[in-house]
């Protein structure tokens, strides 16, 4: 299987970074196609796909593939930039437009000048910088903080998000104009579960690079190990399988992966059972009886999505109360939990009987 650093050259595995991407499976390959369509252009991109897919790898893919190619790559986590510095880091800043700022430093815009710049978790934006963003589309043209000189800028952009960036914009909190720029080339990078020709491949191309001793056998793996690979869902993608496969490496003895060196971690389970429980279904009252609530962790997130709710009804309904309203619910819900008894009420919300009283008293209840 080779492994390439240029991608004009044909081939299964295209190596970068810490991770690769294999095009084995049908969807792959109409993904390879589909990045082959698109790289050529100078059109902004728009990469969807879950955390562990490769969203950055496609990316340089597409600047290799581009005639930016012997411009810079320049990548950028937008959800890593502080509301404060986030417009000096992407635009630069002049020597003494803020406390700190004791010299001259060009953005990222301009580091990108003739080449591309990727934009990764973009729906992780604050929305002023949306704004700024969206001019700068327009305009083709960035002001340092400090500054009132426009520097022209040559750059491809390409966005990434692994969020749903159209329910992002109905809900408020994502520009629709700055959507409609991103969204002239659109990849969808499928789950790796959805591939399943291209785990195998990938599971032995990470064997093969964390095996870094040249004078061992190459490590082979047993039917069971392979069969154990292909049968697991894997929820963290690409990333998921290489720690896997480091750690199967780690652990392997005699030359042979077996199942029991192939472990697998509970995080994605226990995340995945507490997106259920969050659910719009399982929220419903009718349905609140049937919650498996098993530990702490799952009370905490079903009240915080709880909590997030009343916030967001709060910005909307300037009269609530928000305070007022969490403190009679819970004494209403906690009486009514306790069948209308005043001392088992006290004793489950850990108060004495007269504040339980006065609650009451107060809420219409007695």
């Amino acid at each position: 299987m080779s492994i390439l650093t240029h991608p004009s050259v044909s081939a299964t595995v295209r190596y970068e970074r810490a991770t690769a991407t294999v095009f084995e499976d049908p969807l792959s390959k109409a993904l390879l196609e589909r990045i082959e369509q698109i790289a050529p252009s100078d059109a902004n991109a728009l990469i969807i796909g879950e955390t562990g897919t490769g969203k950055e790898l496609v990316a340089r893919q597409i600047h290799a593939l581009s005639h930016r190619a012997k411009g810079p790559f320049i990548a950028v986590n937008c959800g890593a930039l502080t509301e404060t510095l986030a417009e000096s880091e992407l635009f630069g800043h002049e020597k003494g437009a803020f406390t700190g700022a004791i010299s001259q430093r060009i953005g990222w815009f301009e580091a990108a000048h003739n080449g591309t710049l990727f934009l990764d978790e973009i729906g992780d934006l604050s929305f002023a910088m949306q704004v700024k963003l969206l001019r700068i589309l327009q305009e083709r043209e960035i002001v340092r903080v400090g500054s009132l000189k426009p520097i022209h800028i040559n750059v491809r952009i390409i966005a990434a998000t692994n969020v749903n960036l159209e329910q992002a914009v109905l809900a408020g909190r994502f520009r629709e104009d700055l959507f409609y720029r991103l969204y002239v080339a659109l990849i969808k990078i499928p789950k790796l579960a959805e591939r399943r020709e291209d785990i195998l491949p990938l599971a032995k191309f990470f064997v093969e690079r964390y095996q870094t001793n040249p004078h061992a056998t190459p490590l082979k793996f047993s039917p069971l190990a392979i069969r154990k690979l292909l049968q697991h869902s894997w929820p963290g993608n690409i990333r998921e399988l290489e720690n896997t496969m480091h750690h199967a490496v780690l652990v392997s003895q005699n030359g042979v992966i077996e199942p029991e060196c192939i472990s697998f971690s509970n995080l994605f389970h226990s995340n995945a059972k507490h997106k259920a429980l969050l659910s719009k279904d399982n929220l419903r009252p009718e349905n609140a009886a049937e919650h498996d609530i098993q530990s702490l962790q799952d009370a905490e997130f079903l009240l915080k999505n709880t909590f997030q709710q009343l916030f967001k009804a709060s910005e909307q309904l300037s009269d609530l109360n928000i305070n007022e309203l969490i403190e009679e619910q819970f004494i209403r819900s906690a009486y009514d939990f306790c069948e209308n008894n005043q001392v088992h009420t006290a004793r489950l919300l850990g108060v004495t009987r007269n504040v339980v009283r006065t609650r009451l008293i107060k809420y219409g209840l007695l």
